[in-house]
């Protein structure tokens, strides 16, 4: 694979009142094309300051970003432009701008003081629309798209500018889950298919662990950890980043779990769907599963239903709902 990114002993932050305040340090770590990496960690690791710096739109306090071989905070902006490209969270106000109108500013770079658009400016364009699964939004305007169809011709804009690398920073906050699945397996698909090394930013720690080739994971005051999400899963480096009172991640799962005092008991059969959405159920009330517990809840299919016995009574209930708020009204002693 091809390195198009490296980081050298990176210190990142900020200056305030002529001091330097330091947020992560001694970050080395390369960039390779072809792959999609997520950057993830918790509030305040820095995350957002190491975005800009790698950008190019904030300086580093100690080390270096190389672009190509050549520090990135030391090229003409037109020259950064044409290698690199930057979409933001920020939901940009393109007036009365067509999509088709917004992705062709991702080619201003590359066009002579006039800006005029050639013939192969015009391809490029096309082609970027339709990587971007953007066909039907490019006549339209900007200011009707919604939020998920805005973030797709940011996208085509900038895979326009034919850049060798792509950051993109929290782009899925703000759309719901099928247009982050959605953006997610666009970058994907782009960096496999057109080789081009992409960064993305993310709190969406589940869909980075199904989508990424790899994954920074910046803790807060530790050192960048870098590897496939199941090496960082299995060697309890995203365990350790995400420790949080009260939180923990469950590694046979791959999602977090509220930590629970469990003071009762109860025995759960049956088989399906049915039984795994009751075990949440009751482990979200505090109460745990035992082959040993007296009372015994059970969970039988066509029709669906609910049945608790505890010694020689029994109470049967509808919907799960009934159920724990049966147990909760103390109508069921456990």
């Amino acid at each position: 694979m091809k390195k198009i990114l490296q980081l050298e002993n990176l210190s990142i932050g900020y200056t305030q009142r002529k001091q330097h305040k330091i947020v992560a340090k001694d970050i080395t770590v390369d960039l390779f094309g072809g792959e999609l990496v997520c950057l993830l960690g918790p509030n305040g690791a820095g995350k957002s300051t190491l975005m800009r710096t790698i950008s190019g739109a904030q300086k580093p306090l100690g080390g270096q970003v190389l672009l190509e071989g050549k520090v990135i905070h030391d090229l003409p902006a037109r020259h950064l432009a044409k290698k690199l490209s930057l979409v933001l969270t920020e939901r940009v106000q393109g007036g009365l701008l067509t999509a088709y109108e917004i992705v062709a500013l991702g080619r201003y770079p590359h066009t002579t003081w006039t800006g005029k658009l050639t013939d192969k400016d015009h391809d490029i364009i096309q082609w970027s629309i339709e990587m971007a699964g953007a066909n039907e939004l490019a006549g339209r305007m900007l200011a009707e798209l919604s939020d998920g169809e805005r973030q797709k011709i940011m996208v085509a804009r900038a895979l326009a500018q034919e850049p060798e690398v792509m950051i993109l920073d929290e782009v899925t906050a703000f759309l719901d889950l099928p247009r982050r699945v959605e953006i997610m397996q666009l970058l994907r698909k782009l960096a496999h298919q057109t080789g081009k090394a992409i960064l993305l930013s993310t709190h969406d720690m589940d869909l980075a662990l199904r989508s990424a080739d790899r994954l920074w994971l910046l803790p807060k005051g530790g050192d960048l950890q870098v590897g496939a999400p199941e090496d960082l899963v299995l060697n309890g480096a995203f365990e350790h980043a995400f420790a949080s009172e009260g939180v923990a991640f469950n590694r046979q799962s791959g999602a977090f779990q509220m930590y629970q005092s469990y003071q009762r008991t109860v025995q759960l059969s049956g088989k399906g769907e049915g039984m795994l959405w009751t075990k949440r159920a009751l482990e979200r009330d505090g109460i745990t599963v035992s082959e040993s517990a007296n009372t015994i809840i059970e969970v039988q299919n066509d029709p669906d239903r609910w049945v608790l016995r505890n010694g020689n009574t029994s109470q049967q209930f509808e919907t799960i709902y009934d159920l724990m708020s049966g147990i909760r009204r103390e109508e069921v002693t456990l």
